[in-house]
């Protein structure tokens, strides 16, 4: 499973990053890197909580990739 990290600086400073494969994980950071860090740690904390609740998952090779 690859996943795309999109990211774009709101007016007021802060970085918005968001994993476009899954959807609700989007989450602010004070800069890029931050923003992408906590993008990827929410992107496996939902991976799990899927897995935990037998939802099928295609494969469990993570990659993730800067739009």
């Amino acid at each position: 499973m690859n996943f795309t990290v999109e990211y774009e600086q709101e007016e007021d400073g802060r970085w918005l990053a968001e994993v476009k494969e899954l959807p609700g994980v989007m989450v602010y950071g004070e800069d890029v890197d931050d923003a992408v860090a906590h993008a990827q740690a929410l992107a496996l904390r939902v991976v799990a909580d899927r897995l935990e609740n037998g939802e099928a998952i295609p494969t469990l090779m993570f990659s993730f990739s800067p739009a």
